[in-house]
């Protein structure tokens, strides 16, 4: 290592406290952020923070060891210990990402709960270079892919909505309908589209509904798929290149597909188990334990026994999603066990929907295409551009790559 990195002890950077206990009943619904590390929990009308704070998630479920950034202006819960870095040695930004470096989480202890606390924090080790200026290029460096990353999942979650309003103005305010039978030509919809909406309305069982448009159960709306999982204890059936979903490969929604997965089968896997490969652009609902994750298949993959694959009747792809999407709630309502929550092809069937022509449907889909494309491929760039920071994070962080050696990869990925 070089001699403008220096070891220290995590005491000897920082300062640490552990968040304030707050209680449900003294958070507001308005005010300023109540950030836990696991997200913002409530709000408050004062905040005991100014700036982003630096800080470790220390208990909780599922992300103790997690080191975060709060928002600014915020009061955080005692779910975390705040570190207060010493910034006449080392910047706050650096050291964000010195800590993501180190695995944190190897600090956990405790059999009931898992938790982290100060005296763990304090005799970590972290090799800081002593030039300030080397710091904050480091920091640059990784925050601005960090940056990119983020930009690129507002631009989903944009596009997203977008979609998402689309169908609900066609498919359940009936926008199109109603403007017809106003006499009004249909807003940002050519005369061959309009074409395709009724004038009027209907009673059914579900209430009115646009005239001609067929009430039915959802399960008669799709093609069911079930999953599996080979047997974990052939290797032959393990570690090949076809993606195997299970609920942990949920998107984030408004990234809307998964494109890779956290395990992999082979094809002697598949061909020796009761999973399936599902086709691109099929809606997989997560139905038993964590019950009504959704994810649309960005590639060929297979998917285990708790979750379902939904094919649309119509050959359709988003309308699918997005139907399912909004009769989530419904099918959790119907879902049901002995010892946890499933839905069943029997809670499918119990959901009445209005279906439109198969025409309609397949409207729908061209009119949304180019945005849900963008969505993959924004999704695509966003992993490559996470796979970047990841390799490049712990080579920088100890010095092992210079900041220089560094800017030729990352000034290719701009281009991406």
């Amino acid at each position: 290592m070089s001699s403008e990195w220096r070891n220290f002890q995590l005491a000897d950077l920082a300062k640490f406290k552990y968040g304030k206990f707050l209680a449900k009943s003294q958070l507001d619904a308005s005010g300023f952020p109540v950030f836990s590390g696991y997200g913002v929990v409530g709000y408050l009308p004062t905040y005991e923070f100014d700036d982003p704070k630096l800080l470790i998630v220390c208990r909780g479920e599922g992300g103790t060891g997690d080191v975060k950034m709060s928002p600014a202006k915020c009061s955080i819960t005692n779910l975390s210990i705040v570190i207060s870095p010493n910034e006449e040695i080392v910047s706050k930004k650096f050291l964000y990402w010195a800590l993501k470096a180190s695995d944190t989480h190897r600090l956990r202890t405790g059999s009931a709960q898992a938790q982290i606390v100060i005296g763990s924090l304090e005799r970590l080790g972290l090799a800081i270079p002593t030039d300030k200026s080397v710091q904050d290029e480091v920091a640059y460096m990784l925050s601005s892919l960090d940056d990119r990353i983020t930009l690129l999942r507002e631009t989903n979650a944009t596009l997203e909505a977008i979609a998402q309003a689309l169908f609900k103005s066609w498919f359940v305010d009936f926008d199109p309908v109603h403007a017809k039978m106003q006499g009004r030509v249909p807003e940002g919809m050519d005369e061959a589209t309009a074409a395709l909406f009724p004038d009027g309305f209907e009673e059914s069982e579900l209430g009115v509904v646009p005239r001609g448009w067929r009430v039915q159960s959802f399960r008669e709306t799709i093609q069911i798929i079930g999953g599996g999982t080979p047997k974990t204890s052939n290797p032959e059936f393990w570690n090949g290149d076809i993606p195997w979903f299970s609920v942990v490969d949920a998107p984030a929604t408004s990234d809307v597909f998964v494109v890779d997965t956290e395990k992999h089968i082979t094809a002697t896997g598949l061909n020796g188990s009761s999973t399936k490969l599902l086709p691109i652009g099929t809606t997989i609902i997560s139905a038993r334990g964590t019950v009504g994750r959704l994810a649309l298949t960005g590639c060929p993959m297979t998917m285990n026994q708790s979750c379902y694959g939904l094919r649309g009747l119509a050959g359709d792809s988003y309308f699918t999603y997005f139907a399912t999407k909004r009769l989530v709630v419904q099918l959790k309502q119907r879902a049901h066990g002995s010892v946890f929550d499933t839905i069943t092809q029997e809670s499918f069937a119990g959901v009445l929907v209005s279906t439109p022509s198969s025409k309609t449907i397949l409207m729908f889909e061209a009119q949304i295409e180019s945005l849900m494309m963008r969505i993959r491929e924004n999704l695509l760039q966003t992993q490559t551009l996470a796979t970047l920071r990841d390799t490049l994070l712990p080579r920088l962080i100890s010095g092992q790559l210079r900041v220089g050696e560094a800017q030729s990869l990352v000034e290719e990925m701009h281009d991406v």
